[in-house]
């Protein structure tokens, strides 16, 4: 009855007023509904680009820390190595834990000291003991040298401990290089040690240079305990140099922050990380440089970690067989290690120390070339 007295205008009335009630609502939901919408798919996307970006710093970070470096050849001169016989013979001795650390007359007075000197050293003066040294070692790199361009960057670690002075080291080592006939020039590298190595790989990793490194320790002043070692290491960038066949690959050192078992465990599995590696594929252990008050935490490490820990079981403790080698420690057992994966051998793994009994041990990692690569 309302609506035929009222007529169509009242009906239009009413449908005016509930299209009001119920549509100016619903239009607000949406668009509410709509913006929180906007504002969720935004958040998520901001939030997965987060995550993409993260992933990608992270991803770029890792491939940084594996990076390695090739080793190209080695020199290596210990009592253990008759100056007569090929460098094999030195390497077997290693592996066959035979000793050169005895009683015998030190160099500097005469008075007996257990330490192990190199063999074949026929000038008795300090400068040209020395420079007889440097030359043997410069040597046996000339001949991988030879087949590289004249005018090709080397950067130049060289380390001597010796009770010669500095001053008298550099000319010694000028002299060396001279008379070596090596025909490529160098310049000199800051840091010094396995420290050398970790900032190569993470600025000069594109670098054309190659990283030679000479260690030397000879009649130091206090012999007792000691070695006498010769070293030389040429190293390469897997980027950039393809002239010469890698005898090995050297992984990122990794040094312990802490001198404790959990930061040695630490600093080892950190190691094995970069390359990366299981604690069961490491063939050999080898063991220089270090104060035998780390022995039972080194152990520790090795037995939790079913990496090999006993003489002649796949571990050679070369401070046991030749005393401690000081500045040339950990170079030598790298360049023993590269020269029995050159042989065939598995991986090897390197705890090492240097000439600072306070600090941090390094822990190394050395690996086969692929077949493919060779």
């Amino acid at each position: 009855m309302t609506w035929v007295l009222g007529g169509q205008a009242q009906f239009r009335d009413e449908l005016h007023f509930w299209s009001f009630a119920l549509g100016a609502p619903l239009l607000g939901w949406s668009a509410v509904s709509f913006v929180r919408a906007s504002l969720f798919i935004g958040q998520q996307r901001a939030a997965q680009g987060w995550d993409e970006a993260r992933e990608a710093d992270l991803f770029s970070r890792l491939r940084r820390a594996r990076r390695s470096q090739q080793v190209l050849s080695v020199s290596v001169y210990t009592g253990l190595r008759d100056v007569e016989s090929p460098a094999s013979a030195q390497l077997d001795a290693f592996l066959d834990g035979t000793r050169a650390l005895k009683a015998q007359p030190s160099r500097a007075d005469g008075e007996v000291l257990r330490h192990s000197h190199l063999d074949g050293v026929t000038d008795a003066h300090p400068d040209g003991a020395l420079l007889q040294v440097l030359v043997r070692t410069l040597n046996e790199l000339r001949q991988t040298l030879a087949q590289l361009p004249d005018d090709k960057p080397l950067a130049l670690l060289l380390e001597v401990d010796s009770q010669l002075q500095q001053g008298q080291v550099h000319q010694l080592w000028q002299q060396a290089w001279s008379d070596s006939g090596i025909r490529q020039s160098t310049t000199p590298v800051e840091n010094r040690g396995l420290a050398a190595v970790d900032q190569w790989l993470d600025q000069r990793i594109t670098d054309q240079a190659l990283l030679l490194v000479v260690a030397v320790q000879y009649a130091p002043a206090d012999a007792e305990g000691t070695a006498e070692a010769a070293v030389g290491l040429l190293l390469g960038n897997r980027l950039t140099q393809a002239t010469l066949p890698p005898m090995a690959y050297l992984h990122r050192p990794e040094q312990e922050s802490h001198l404790t078992t959990e930061t040695l465990r630490h600093a080892m599995h950190q190691a094995l990380e970069w390359v990366p590696l299981a604690t069961s594929s490491i063939e050999q252990v080898w063991k220089v440089g270090i104060d035998a008050q780390r022995d039972v935490e080194l152990t520790t490490v090795l037995t939790q970690a079913s990496m090999p820990s006993k003489p002649n079981h796949g571990f050679c403790n070369l401070d046991a067989l030749l005393g401690f080698s000081g500045k040339a420690s950990p170079w030598l057992a790298i360049a023993a290690a590269a020269q029995a994966i050159e042989r065939g051998a598995g991986p090897q793994f390197i705890f090492s120390g240097d000439s600072a009994v306070d600090a941090g041990l390094w822990s190394t990692v050395l690996t086969p070339v692929p077949p493919l690569l060779k």
